[in-house]
Formats: C-alpha cells, sequence, structure tokens
C-alpha cells in the first residue's frame, strides 16, 4: 500500500510508492531543530519510491558525522518534509507527520537516544540506538 499526505498547507504532495510497515523517532538536536519538537518521525523507503509534486525547496547542512544532510521542506509554509545524507545510500528520510496513516504504525527504533527530552520514556518495544546506527 503506497503512503500519500502533504505538507500543513497542501501545496506539496507527497507520494511514498513502497510499503512502509515501521517508523523511526530521531532524537537528534538537527531533528529537534528542524520539527520544531522534541523529535523527527521517519521512515527510510528507496529515493526512487518517493514523489514531491510542489514547490520543494533544499537546505544543506553538515551533521555531527561530517556528511552533508539536504533537508526538504515546502516553500510555501516550511513544514519538513524529507532528508538525504550518504548515510542512508539510496533511500532517504521521509517525515511521517505529513503521512495521516502512520498514525497507526508502530515504532522500530529511536536514534540519538543519548539526546533525549528526560520527560520522554523510550518507546515500547522500539530498538534505542545511542547514535546513527549503520544503515
Amino acid at each position: 500500500m503506497p503512503h500519500t499526505g502533504s505538507c500543513l498547507c497542501g501545496s506539496v504532495k507527497i507520494n511514498v510508492a513502497s510499503t512502509q510497515e515501521k517508523q523511526i523517532a530521531c532524537h537528534c538536536t538537527d531533528c529537534q531543530k528542524t520539527s520544531g519538537s522534541a523529535h523527527s518521525t521517519n521512515i527510510l523507503p528507496k529515493i526512487s519510491d518517493v514523489d514531491f509534486t510542489g514547490d520543494v525547496r533544499e537546505y544543506n547542512s553538515k551533521a555531527s558525522s561530517g556528511n552533508t544532510v539536504t533537508r526538504l521542506f515546502c516553500g510555501t509554509c516550511g513544514s519538513a518534509l524529507a532528508h538525504k545524507s550518504k548515510a542512508f545510500g539510496d533511500s532517504m528520510a521521509v517525515q511521517t507527520g505529513n503521512l495521516p496513516d502512520f498514525r497507526n504504525i508502530p515504532f522500530a527504533a529511536e536514534l540519538f537516544v543519548k539526546d533525549r527530552w528526560s520527560g520522554l520514556p523510550p518507546i515500547p518495544e522500539a530498538d534505542q540506538a545511542q547514535t546513527m546506527p549503520d544503515v
């Protein structure tokens, strides 16, 4: 089943052609800043399975690993859409907050738990990684 959604204003449409049965929470400080929250929630589909239509903009930044991370966001409302990095190989991290069906899809892992906010407990049954494991 493909996953579809949009940014906050609806000007960017998102289609993920592959079925994703688990998602990941990332607590790294970059995800905290780009989400404006305690963490981001993501899936890692193949880049070739993801299609964005609309005013998608990019911002490049350096991760703590030294890799360049290309962050995609809506040029109208600023919603974070996805990010790409050499660390992900031929996949990209797509933010699941823009894809409504992920309200009911479980978490497989939490990344950068060393940066997790103190008031947030671990997600039950999700693997816990102190930093970014090899993808």
